[in-house]
């Protein structure tokens, strides 16, 4: 305030200054660092900075009129271009890096999403298959429970094909089409299974994917059928405590049988392999999947932290 011209002069000098080095840094910002081949340009890059450098100079003279070193500010000015190009073309290179980023993570999202569709797809075939054969041998038998196997299977499509094609659920409504599932497969078999079904869920709107346990259960009845005898005992045993979904299902297993499985119904049975893909691009850090047979006991437990 005690310079000559007071605060309005020290205004109009500063903006002057402020003027050139926005405008070598927009220079550099919007025409040379999105320039794929810079070399070329390099020469120009030297001209604008010495016609940005003369210009200040030049205006800058009008506040100080008296005598001064030129070239010493000339060449203090062309550093301070140059440290304004380093730091807006270190603002530039993030900036593209995280585009770029975000441009990966959106297409890494869009192959996961397409993906699972897909496999939701091999699924929904699968399961189709094993529920009319349900429904055909009730029929067969004329049994007067078919209309309610027909509602239930239809309750089951609804959910697969409505349900079954979003990204999360309640798991309510997938514990609906577990007991669905069950009950049609307990009444195809009549006294072939027994099925211990246990539930113990802390929070029933919880949001889980779709899908993921019932090729573990299509998968314990398919190998149940084919033993010999009565009786044989399915555990099936589903918690959710603290967010931590915990699914369990044992069944009996015999290596022989399995052997002696048609091969378009061995080959039908896609479910554990595409719940496996889905639950590396669903849950790839937060899942642990067991699988173990042990003395002629099938059994599967998966831990999923949601």
């Amino acid at each position: 305030m005690g310079k000559d011209g007071g605060y309005p002069m020290t205004f109009l000098h500063e903006l002057n200054s402020l003027f050139f080095k926005m405008a070598i840094s927009y220079f550099l910002y919007l025409w040379f660092f999105p320039k794929k081949n810079k070399t070329k340009y390099v020469p120009l890059v030297l001209i604008g900075f010495v016609v940005n450098a003369f210009g200040y100079e030049f205006t800058d003279h009008f506040f100080h009129p008296e005598v001064h070193n030129f070239w010493l500010d000339f060449v203090s000015n062309t550093l301070t271009y140059l440290s304004f190009g380093v730091v807006f073309f270190t603002i530039y290179i993030v900036k593209n890096t995280y585009k770029k980023q975000l441009q990966i993570d959106r297409l890494i999202q869009e192959k996961q999403r397409a993906e699972i569709d897909v496999l939701k797809a091999r699924v929904n075939p699968h399961f189709l298959f094993n529920t009319l054969n349900t429904i055909y041998a009730n029929a067969l038998k004329k049994d007067d429970k078919t209309p309610e196997l027909i509602l239930k299977l239809s309750d089951n499509f609804r959910y697969v094909l409505h349900q079954g094609q979003n990204e999360y659920v309640a798991i309510k409504k997938e514990i609906r089409h577990i007991k669905d599932y069950i009950h049609l497969q307990q009444e195809r078999l009549a006294n072939k299974v027994v099925v211990h079904f246990s539930e113990d869920i802390d929070e029933l709107n919880q949001q889980i994917a779709p899908l993921l346990c019932i090729g573990f259960i299509e998968n314990a009845f398919k190998y149940t059928s084919i033993l010999k005898g009565n009786n044989h005992k399915i555990d099936i045993n589903i918690q959710l405590k603290n967010k931590q979904f915990i699914f369990f299902c044992s069944n009996p297993f015999n290596k022989n049988a399995i052997e002696e499985i048609d091969l378009e119904w061995k080959e039908s049975g896609v479910g554990i392999h595409n719940t496996k893909e889905r639950l590396q691009l669903l849950y790839p850090l937060n899942h642990t999947l067991e699988i173990r047979k042990e003395n002629s006991i099938f059994e599967v437990q998966l831990n999923v932290q949601l």
